[in-house]
This record gives C-alpha cells, sequence and structure tokens, in this order.
C-alpha cells in the first residue's frame, strides 16, 4: 500500500466517494490509486475553474464535502476563483494539491510554487503532508476541517513521495465525530436581546442566510416575523434557499446601491441570523458602503457557525410565539405564457411556467436573470443556488455538481453568455456525465452588467475603445455550434414562443441540454 492508496482508503471511510479531478504529472500516484478503487467516482474538468465549481455545487446540495484533485500550484491557481466563491458560500470541500518530490523541490523546477501561499486566502485550512507516513491522520484531519459549521475549504499538499512511498502504518483515520464539526449552540444573551428587540415594534428587518433560508427554518422565522410585526429579509447572496409553492416568499436585499439605501432607509433596527449586515458591492463615488442608515441598531443573534435552527427555535419561545399563528406561504401560481421578442422579463415568466417539480436552479445570469427570483415564488418547490462570492465562472460547474449530487432532479442553469465563457469547458462535462441539466444561456452579446457600472461609478456612456471591452458581439458567439462541439445537444430561441417550445420538450427528458436565449 502507498501513501496515495492510503489516501483514497482515508477518504472513502469518511463518506468522500466523489473526486472532481484535473490532474498531472505529480498525481499520477494518486490517480492510479484511484483506479484501484471502483467506489470512488472520478469526475473530470478539462479546467480547474470547472473542478472547483463542480464540488461546490455537490457540497452545495449534499452538505457533505467531495473531493478535488488539482495539479500543483498553477493548476490550483487555475481554481482559485470558484474558490473564493465555496469559501463565501460557506462549502465543505477538501482539495486534494499535487506537490513535487520533498528531494525535487531544491531544484527549482518549472512549475514549482509556493503552494500553501496560493491556498491561503481561499481556504479555511491548508497543510502539507511531509511523508507517507502522515497520510491518513492529515486526511482525517482536513475532512474534519471541511465539516467543521457551517462549512470550510479545506486544502491538502500531497508531495509526491508521500504518494508513492508505502506508510509504515497502513491504517485507515476516521475524522473525529464532533467538535469541530458540530455547530456552536446559540448565545442565550443573544437571543434575549433579540427578543427584546422585537417587543418594541420599532421598523425591523430580520436578516437571514445560510441554513436559516431552509425550508423548515424559513416557516419558524416566518411566524416570528407574523407575530412581530417585522420583514424577514434574506441577504443578497446566498448558497442554497428552499424555495416555492407552500414555502415562504422570502425577498433578497436588493443589489442595487439605490435600491438599497431606499428599502433600508426606515429601518431603525436589524436582527442578523447567519447574515451579514448590508454593504454595497463596490464602492462608488459619492456613495455610502454601508446600506443601512447610521442610526439603525443591528443586533447579532447568531453567526454563520452557530446551529441557527435552534437559534430560531429558542427565539420563538422567548417571545412565546403562539402555536396558531401560520407562517406566510407562497401559493402555487403559474404566470400566463408570454409571447413575441425575447426579452428578460418573457424569459422569467417562461420559465415559471414550465419549470418541473422538485428543481435545482443554479443561477449566474448576472443582469438578465434578475427577473427570474420574483417571477418563480408560486413555481413548484426547488432548490436556488446563486453567486456567493461575485467571481464569475461559476454556473456551468456549479450546476454539473449540483446533478452529480442530486441525480433524480432536474437542474436548470441560468447562464449569462460573458460570464459563462469562464468556464464554458463545463458542457463537455455536462456531456461527458450524461447529466440531467437544461442550461438556458442569456445572450444579450455584451458585458451588461459593467455597462451599468460604467454609469454607476460617473464614467458616463462607452465610446469606442470601452464598448470595445464590454460588447461580445464581434465576432458573435454561437453557443449552439459550441455546445454541439461538447457534445451537447442544444437550440436557439429568439422568441417566447420558441423558448417555451423547446423547455417544453427539454423539461421531461433526461441528459443536457443547451438554450441560447437571444435578448
Amino acid at each position: 500500500m502507498t501513501g496515495a492508496d492510503l489516501l483514497c482508503d482515508t477518504l472513502l471511510a469518511n463518506g468522500i466517494d466523489v473526486c472532481f479531478a484535473n490532474p498531472g504529472t505529480s498525481e499520477m500516484h494518486f490517480v492510479a490509486a484511484l483506479d484501484r478503487r471502483p467506489r470512488m467516482r472520478c469526475v473530470l474538468g478539462l479546467f480547474e475553474g470547472v473542478v472547483t465549481g463542480a464540488a461546490d455545487g455537490y457540497a452545495r446540495m449534499r452538505d457533505a464535502p467531495a473531493a478535488t484533485l488539482l495539479h500543483l500550484g498553477p493548476g490550483l491557481a487555475n481554481g482559485l476563483a470558484n474558490l473564493h466563491n465555496a469559501r463565501r458560500a460557506r462549502t465543505p470541500m477538501v482539495n486534494i494539491v499535487g506537490e513535487h518530490a520533498s528531494y525535487h523541490l531544491a531544484c527549482d523546477a518549472p512549475l514549482t510554487t509556493d503552494i500553501e501561499s496560493l491556498a491561503r486566502p481561499m481556504s479555511h485550512w491548508v497543510r502539507r503532508i511531509v511523508s507517507a507516513d502522515h497520510v491518513g491522520r492529515d486526511t482525517a484531519d482536513a475532512v474534519a476541517a471541511a465539516r467543521a459549521a457551517p462549512g470550510q475549504v479545506a486544502t491538502l499538499i500531497l508531495q509526491a513521495d508521500a504518494a508513492w512511498n508505502a506508510p509504515a502504518a497502513a491504517a485507515v483515520v476516521k475524522a473525529a465525530p464532533g467538535a469541530p464539526g458540530a455547530p456552536a449552540k446559540p448565545d442565550p444573551d443573544r437571543v434575549r436581546a433579540a427578543a427584546t428587540a422585537l417587543r418594541c415594534r420599532r421598523r425591523t428587518v430580520i436578516l437571514v442566510s445560510g441554513k436559516a433560508v431552509r425550508a423548515d427554518a424559513l416557516k419558524a422565522l416566518s411566524r416570528i416575523a407574523v407575530a412581530s410585526g417585522a420583514t424577514l429579509l434574506a441577504q443578497q447572496s446566498n448558497a442554497r434557499i428552499e424555495r416555492g409553492a407552500g414555502r415562504v416568499a422570502i425577498d433578497r436585499a436588493p443589489y442595487k446601491v439605490e435600491q438599497a439605501l431606499q428599502s433600508f432607509a426606515e429601518v431603525e433596527q436589524m436582527i442578523l441570523i447567519g447574515a451579514t449586515a448590508p454593504v454595497a458591492f463596490f464602492a462608488y463615488p459619492g456613495k455610502p458602503s454601508a446600506m443601512l442608515p447610521p442610526s439603525c441598531q443591528v443586533i447579532s443573534l447568531a453567526d454563520a457557525t452557530t446551529d441557527l435552527g435552534l437559534a430560531i427555535d429558542m427565539l420563538a419561545d422567548e417571545l412565546g410565539v403562539a402555536a396558531d399563528v401560520a407562517p406566510v406561504l407562497s401559493q402555487a401560481a403559474r404566470p400566463d405564457r408570454p409571447s413575441g421578442r425575447l426579452t428578460p422579463k418573457a424569459l422569467a415568466l417562461t420559465l415559471a411556467r414550465q419549470m418541473p417539480d422538485n428543481a435545482i436552479v443554479c443561477d449566474e445570469s448576472v443582469t438578465s436573470g434578475r427577473g427570474f427570483y420574483g417571477a418563480t415564488h408560486g413555481a413548484p418547490p426547488h432548490d436556488f443556488l446563486q453567486l456567493t462570492g461575485g467571481a464569475i465562472g461559476i454556473g456551468l460547474p456549479l450546476a454539473a455538481g449540483a446533478a452529480i449530487a442530486c441525480p433524480e432532479r432536474k437542474v436548470i442553469a441560468l447562464q449569462a453568455d460573458g460570464s459563462g465563457m469562464y468556464t464554458v469547458q463545463a458542457l463537455w462535462t455536462h456531456a461527458r456525465e450524461r447529466l440531467d441539466i437544461v442550461t438556458i444561456v442569456c445572450a444579450n452579446r455584451r458585458y451588461e452588467i459593467l455597462r451599468g457600472e460604467l454609469a454607476n461609478v460617473g464614467a458616463g456612456a462607452p465610446g469606442r475603445n470601452a464598448s470595445r471591452m464590454l460588447d461580445l458581439d464581434d465576432p458573435t458567439l454561437d453557443w449552439v455550434r459550441m455546445a454541439n462541439a461538447m457534445g451537447v445537444e442544444a437550440a436557439r430561441a429568439e422568441t417566447a414562443e420558441e423558448l417555451g417550445d423547446l423547455l417544453t420538450s427539454a423539461m421531461p427528458r433526461r441528459g443536457p441540454f443547451v438554450i441560447e436565449a437571444v435578448l
């Protein structure tokens, strides 16, 4: 048995049986060990950003980590943008990053880098395996770190000689149960402070995220909001919201500064549950960074590391919320079928009309899909996954991971065309793994959000040079041909009727399908 064999066995013994991979020479002994273990599902991504983004989507839906396999420092660097998103989403993940053999590092070979320095900004936990004898314990520690509530990115650096040498003791190590994996218990003093604030009947927003935007927690929160007169709101970016008909219709804090300032202008107090106080995504000349008025009192009931479900129950008990207080739930509703030219609004309404039960929606539609969220409160129950860290290029990989985690459910990827090009290789993984994903590419053929940001910072309308950096129409991207080239069937829609017909055909069947929605 080699160190690589022990690493595989330790991952499997600790419940990690999916590895998203893009390996290189230094990882070949680990690849060989994976080959000897058919229980491990190995999923190839043609770019490391696909690998890390897919592991994120998988863990968001399974509430458990997958492994990634990355090639040395440059391979890790290629995957860092989606590790940033995963870190912001508090996604559990175990990254295995190959490294040169210990004696080879002094040679300063071309791919030699300071992997720890690359890993730390996007990881909660980093360790180097220095010998085969440390493989079992270090791997179990990485799994335990990844599982620490509410989820962490753990990066394990595997030196090549630690992979190919035989450990003195080949015992598999299991991660210790409980701490640090268990969430912290809520602070009773914070619960009492939040209850006191709610009793005073000031204009109050309860801002939530994390596990607090799952269906059962939202029902309990809605009862608290009804009883106290508070407004219930989700933070702007969330890893996963359970929503749709029969669930609480929770809106999100606005993205745009002007809308957020207006929304919170009269708020006197805000209670945070797994969320952070709202701030602007960027700094803008003459505009504030904090979205709350200076007089607003902020009360943190429970942060992301806390057992949010228990904190919510304790708050309801402290308030004495009566058992007969009913939560406000969305009623099932399907919009009428739109017609005519395909616009962002028509796209949202068409999809809301044709979403299947229990779908998973992965949203990186940026500007074009903003109408989807409001249009689908009454759609069939579904999970909503979104971009959490602002690093674009996660949508297509996120959908791949979600589909692998939940193969019995239809996955719908809402993808902007510009950000989709960052990780377009994920479509090949959709085809290779026969994933049940319908991808709708919002093809406005420009970085529309940046055109808006140019105005927001006071720089005016784009001229020739700015337009050359913001527009994607010379040449025009052909998503149908790109999808076909990677083995995915695709079609183009230019009207609401065409989009509706394509969704009617694509939703009942299994397998990947791309719709280029020309807006």
